[in-house]
């Protein structure tokens, strides 16, 4: 009803017809109230209205089960907006445990996407049909929105932070991608679009190109050109930790609290290496603020992600 009005935008991902369900009982009860209230309004004013001018009104005493029902009615129409909303948000902030990871970088007046397998594309995201996408976002300016009405999807793009969000086409298309927050002179030009393809169709775009290879690949040769490789030694040799094995893990700072090593923490590290630093190793990290670029950042991280722990030998 009412597909492809600015109001409603056509519906294209496995969430928007929860938050549209959500959104039409929002304005069902606003509208039913506003309408009860305005028309008792009107209804008392009339009913009541002073004819003599030395009338004087009759005491009313209160009604308990009047208190009762305009106190217990809202509460429970409240309970249910939140019941209801919540179970919308918990959906769209947790992904599925398999999803198509892609990062995504807002940059003043261009969104940046990087695929994993290497393709990168600028203004426009290619992803395949009825498959659980994950967009890593961050920023390298300002606070940026990505915003697709079609997928009611939307989430601020935060420099210095990765912010998570995900969605499941359901239908092939062109769909238009907005900033929503403003950026700059040129806001309204920072537009897009993001093309869902049939699997086989996406499989054969993605083949199309990336000639340098995987993000993690990428990562690898930045990882080994900055040096990072004579510290962060696999055999527990150098100056700082393994790193085979260790994203998604937690390990113990100096400070003796704990921390999960997930994108955000390998981008601090980066940038930022003191400010937590790992039990039993001194802060002798050179920051690489300035030196590597977002995208390098993603690659570097990608490249720790793909860093598996070595097998463990039976000893006889």
């Amino acid at each position: 009803m009412w597909t492809g009005t600015p109001l409603f935008p056509e519906s294209a991902s496995t969430i928007a017809t929860r938050v549209d369900l959500l959104y039409f009982f929002l304005l069902a009860v606003s509208i039913f109230f506003s309408l009860l209230i305005a028309g008792s309004i009107v209804f008392f004013a009339v009913k009541y209205q002073r004819r003599r001018r030395d009338a004087i009104g009759e005491q009313i005493h209160g009604s308990m089960i009047l208190e009762i029902a305009w106190t217990g009615i809202p509460f429970l129409i409240t309970m249910v907006i939140f019941v209801w909303g919540a179970s919308v948000y918990f959906a769209m902030a947790r992904p599925p445990d398999e999803t198509l990871n892609i990062y995504v970088v807002g940059k003043q007046w261009m969104w940046k996407f990087q695929h994993l397998d290497g393709q990168r594309e600028i203004n426009e995201l290619h992803v395949p049909v009825g498959r659980a996408v994950k967009l890593i976002t961050t920023s390298e300016d300002v606070i940026h929105d990505f915003f697709v009405p079609a997928f009611r999807m939307k989430a601020d793009v935060i420099p210095g932070r990765y912010v998570s969000i995900w969605f499941q086409p359901t239908k092939p298309g062109r769909y238009h991608l907005f900033c929503a927050e403003y950026c700059g002179t040129r806001h309204s030009g920072m537009i897009g679009e993001v093309v869902v393809m049939e699997p086989s169709e996406y499989q054969a775009w993605l083949s199309g190109g990336a000639p340098e290879g995987s993000l993690a690949s990428t990562g690898a040769k930045l990882f080994a050109d900055l040096a990072c490789n004579t510290c962060h030694r696999p055999d527990a040799q150098g100056r700082g930790p393994v790193l085979e094995g260790l994203f998604g893990k937690t390990v113990r700072l100096q400070s003796g609290e704990t921390v999960t090593v997930d994108e955000a923490y390998v981008r601090e590290s980066i940038l930022t290496p003191s400010a937590k630093i790992t039990a039993g190793f001194q802060p002798i990290m050179p920051t690489f603020q300035g030196l590597v670029t977002e995208e390098q950042l993603l690659a570097l991280i990608e490249y720790v992600k793909s860093l598996h722990g070595l097998p463990q030998v039976e000893s006889r």
